[in-house]
């Protein structure tokens, strides 16, 4: 299992508490937008796949070309099958009606420490690592994550391996052994997981949440276990691992489970491996239990919670209870006022607290569902005079609830919705086989059978009796308002996470005045009307347009059958990261670009055009993304922006306040991801620790920011790339007007490159500037050269050392939860990266063990022959060609290659051939060298003070391009 959280909410899968309710980037539905379907009778409708005779037919897109069986098995087990002739890998995801809601109360965590034994052997495999290693030795991955409801478990893996997978699999659910030696290492394991998140915000923030909901609430209690909530007293009447098994055989059985295949085989093929080994799931009788025990207390609101939070950021959270909105699905009315609410454009709620210098950003959404209950969310991010004016704020999210109800309830609105829902269903781009398993899983779980590909889509009509019910829930009477922030004294803490924390009632919080300007959106100007699919389909990208200052490439894509394109404009500048001062303002640069047409583009990314402009180490890219209809529009708005637009003092001052915010909050993120960022900031250049960007940023003004846009759009050279259904012709077009409105000026060897460095024998170990409080080290081996040789040597040795490092290190030694070993290159530089992170030893005693293993591994290649070899190499060959499962994905992908000038677009051909060719020999004698070779360290203990990283790497050179 992969070192990510477990502990996922459930509700992110189905409903979403986003800033949008179509086209953001912070779904919490697993299929990628939540409105669906349509009022009136889509341009094309919804079909019905063909299934067997005991199936129920699903409801699928008219342009989707995958073949789909739903199927009931004897013992009740609900199963989808998914054939995708095109996919090239395997994945299966179960999803168990049973969470962390179903915790008995002297033991909290069980359900999430019951997850963790079951890959901990079963009677037909009865190693611990039997299922992992079979999953890593053919391309594979897998893990499972416990939330309130649900349990769910997936993997996915080399087509050819599939029967072996879910043989391994299957037995989970059969017969697993619950071994009584590693019910303490789990355990351990399981604390180490809830010691690494304790401080993450909004975990504590949730600890605190829970102290004033209803405690007779089952999703009220503490989810992820701890040694002492998973310790039994030596008296107990059942021990254990008793009590694990009798919560495994009262929870788990067939009817209560939903099985999601997707692979390459044909249906009959699919079924026949699912009926083999999944008919013998225990038929329990069960069925999805009930919550009946609000998640508030009545009569306990109005209420106000403050909580202290660690990082510097203040966050105001306007919550009510409402009837959790899952079986009204089909027309979605929760989801229809979070769309209103959460509008960005002008005149929305956002755009009167963005103007008054409030806030920065705001969602709307459902979240908390336990299937009965639920809480709307209206979230707001404050900026620090936004903190002092609370009462305006919510004065004025009242003011535009009772505008929704005067003037809202139109059903021409509605209709706007569904129709860009029906776009989006229309031509849905399937994810990574494991992804759409995973989601299938979980609607099976939650939606009649036959919607679980349309339900997040569907919207059947316009149910204003329903809306006006949930519009009903939003009164300040129904309030429970959650305030986090780092200046909040508490009264008491909370007993899991230890936040700081009070509560207060205030009836006459609601008496300020509102902000003036609110209004309901207008119509959006920018819904496709051509969605017509065209036929040109080229192999790579091809050079379309190449001046000394310029150069336009263009792919023809039409094989995800969406007419969607994928424009990547980069604006390269030498100075754009020459010193800590200009990296900030170019960052500043990209950030007011985004911020300045916040509103104005609000209504382009509804309706499924999105933009984003980035900084990076050469300049600043512009990416667009979504229907080829009206495309150009948004670009030359774009554009327009960028070389015309008002620079104005509001608009800097919000985007340096949260850059600020973003960087002096990193000592506060997880431990792991600082380690990582830390080996960056060492071994590449240019970069930037967040410490210098803070520091440089402290006076950059709107005059500074003018001046630096004349000095960076004076010096360009631009590199562009469309991807899509687009001719070459069109894009051609669009490339000269770009062009002709950027005028670069400059050959592309003005920009300097971003450069690995090599590791020295002097590098001292490195420490992150971390406030957290586990310990860690990363040792990164380092290759010798930046070779196609050496990459595809250092592939196939981290697809070897991954299980057996998770294994030693995690499973028997019990060091931490986060645990990994894997291949990580920095730039085309190849490296292995092996990762602990632990709460109890420190990063001697890791650092001692880490090297322990490394003369163990010594042995493992020593006797490494070619049989065993063969699957981890054929493994690594076929994650290097593994097919792109969205338009975007390949768009990135071939954006990336041009970035490291493989204009060829074929570098990830040429590795996997040379990976089809490694011999043992050649990995012991690359593992040797790495052995030799001087290693980067990074520690981490609570207390250490952070390396000055650019002084203690000053003296670095630039890793050789050949051996």
């Amino acid at each position: 299992m992969i070192a990510t959280p477990r502990t996922a909410p459930p509700r992110r899968h189905r409903e979403r508490l986003a800033r949008l309710i179509l086209g953001s980037a912070l779904l919490l539905a697993l299929a990628a937008p939540t409105l669906a379907g349509a009022s009136t009778p889509p341009a094309t409708a919804p079909q019905e796949a063909s299934s067997s005779a005991d199936a129920t037919p699903l409801t699928t897109s008219p342009n989707d070309r995958r073949d789909y069986r739903l199927l009931t098995l004897d013992n009740g087990l609900t199963v989808l099958l998914v054939s995708d002739a095109e996919a090239d890998k395997a994945a299966a995801s179960m999803n168990i009606d049973v969470g962390s809601s179903h915790d008995p109360e002297d033991l909290a965590g069980l359900a999430h420490f019951l997850e963790h034994m079951l890959f901990l052997g079963t009677d037909a495999y009865p190693a611990a690592d039997a299922y992992q290693s079979f999953i890593n030795q053919h391309g594979g991955s897998h893990n499972a994550f416990t939330a309130s409801q649900d349990t769910n478990y997936f993997f996915d893996i080399e087509p050819d391996a599939l029967s072996g997978a879910l043989d391994r699999f299957s037995q989970f659910f059969i017969a697993p052994r619950f071994n009584a030696d590693k019910l303490e290492s789990e355990r351990n394991v399981v604390h180490s997981e809830y010691q690494a998140r304790l401080r993450d915000d909004g975990r504590r923030e949730n600890d605190a949440l829970d102290q004033v909901l209803n405690p007779d609430n089952p999703t009220t209690g503490f989810s992820v276990g701890s040694r002492a909530t998973l310790t039994l007293p030596d008296d107990a009447e059942t021990p254990l691992r008793e009590r694990v098994i009798d919560f495994f055989r009262a929870h788990y059985g067939a009817n209560v489970m939903h099985l999601a295949l997707v692979a390459p085989q044909p249906l009959d093929e699919l079924e026949a491996l699912v009926r083999s080994r999944f008919a013998a799931i225990p038929d329990r009788g069960l069925s999805r239990s009930r919550v009946e025990a609000p998640l508030v207390r009545p009569g306990s609101l109005p209420l106000a919670l403050e909580v202290t939070s660690l990082r510097d950021e203040r966050q105001l959270r306007f919550t009510f209870p409402v009837p959790d909105p899952e079986p009204f699905y089909a027309t979605k009315p929760a989801s229809y006022i979070a769309n209103l609410l959460g509008h960005e454009g002008e005149g929305s709620l956002l755009e009167q607290l963005r103007q008054a210098g409030l806030a920065d950003g705001l969602s709307a959404g459902v979240g908390r569902g336990d299937g009965t209950h639920a809480l709307f969310t209206v979230g707001i991010s404050l900026t620090p005079k936004g903190a002092r004016q609370i009462p305006q704020i919510q004065a004025s999210l009242f003011a535009a609830i009772e505008q929704i109800r005067a003037q809202g309830l139109d059903p021409w609105r509605y209709q706007e919705q569904a129709r860009l829902a029906d776009q989006e269903f229309r031509f849905q781009q399937h994810g990574a086989p494991q992804h759409d398993a995973t989601r299938l899983a979980m609607n099976l779980a939650h939606y009649p059978s036959r919607d679980a590909q349309y339900a997040p889509y569907r919207m059947d009509g316009f149910d204003a009796a329903r809306i006006e019910d949930y519009l009903a829930a939003l009164t300040p009477d129904n309030l429970l308002r959650v305030y986090r922030a780092p200046e909040v004294e508490g009264e008491a803490a909370s007993p899991w996470f230890d936040a700081p924390y009070r509560v207060t009632q205030a009836p006459d919080w609601a008496n300020a005045r509102a902000l003036g300007g609110l209004s309901l959106p207008a119509p959006n100007p920018y819904i496709a009307k051509d969605l017509s699919l065209g036929d040109g389909q080229d192999a790579a990208p091809k050079r379309l347009l190449t001046t000394p200052a310029a150069e336009l490439w263009h792919q023809g894509h039409t094989a995800f059958d969406t007419p969607k394109v994928e424009w990547r404009f980069s604006l390269q500048h030498p100075a754009a990261a020459a010193n800590a001062r200009d990296a900030a303002l170019t960052r500043l640069l990209a950030g007011w670009l985004n911020d300045s047409l916040n509103e104005a583009l609000y209504p382009a990314r509804l309706a499924g055009h999105q933009f984003n402009a980035y900084a990076h180490a050469r300049g600043m890219t512009l990416a667009f993304s979504g229907w080829r209809d009206r495309q150009p529009r948004l670009i030359e708005r774009v554009l327009t922006q960028l070389t015309e637009g008002e620079i104005t003092a509001d608009s800097v001052a919000r985007v340096r306040h949260q850059l600020e915010r973003d960087w002096g909050n990193a000592p506060e993120a997880a431990l792991y991801q600082q380690a990582n960022r830390a080996l960056g900031e060492a071994l590449l250049r240019p970069q930037w620790p967040a410490t210098a960007l803070l520091e440089a940023i402290g006076d950059l003004d709107a005059e500074a920011l003018r001046d630096y846009r004349d000095t960076f759009l004076a010096a360009l050279h631009l590199e562009a790339m469309a991807v899509g259904d687009l001719s070459a012709e069109t894009a051609r077009t669009t490339g000269e007007s770009v062009i002709a409105t950027l005028t670069p000026t400059l050959e592309a060897g003005a920009v300097p490159d971003l450069e690995p460095l090599a590791i020295s024998s002097t590098l001292p170990a490195l420490h992150p500037h971390s406030t957290r409080q586990d310990s860690l080290v990363l040792r990164y081996l380092q290759g010798q050269a930046r070779t196609l040789d050496e990459q595809a040597r250092l592939a196939v040795l981290g697809q070897l050392i991954s299980t057996p490092f998770y294994t030693r290190l995690r499973t028997e030694q019990q060091l931490g939860y986060i645990v990994s070993a894997s291949y990580m290159p920095l730039l085309e530089a190849p490296g292995l990266a092996l990762l602990v992170q632990s709460p109890d030893a420190d990063s001697e005693t890791i650092g001692g063990r880490i090297a322990a293993f490394l003369d163990e591994f010594d042995q493992t290649l020593a006797a490494l022959d070619d049989a065993t070899l063969a699957p981890y190499r054929q493994a690594v060959h076929d994650r290097l060609l593994e097919r792109d499962t969205s338009l975007g994905q390949l768009a990135n992908r071939q954006w990336q290659a041009l970035a490291r000038d493989d204009s060829g677009f074929d570098h990830r051909e040429r590795l996997a051939e040379r990976v089809s060719t490694l011999t043992p020999a050649a990995l012991r004698d690359a593992w040797g060298e790495l052995r030799e070779a001087p290693a980067a360290d990074i520690t981490f203990d609570p207390g250490d003070s952070p390396s000055d990283l650019l002084a203690l790497t000053a003296e670095l050179t630039p890793l050789p391009a050949v051996n």
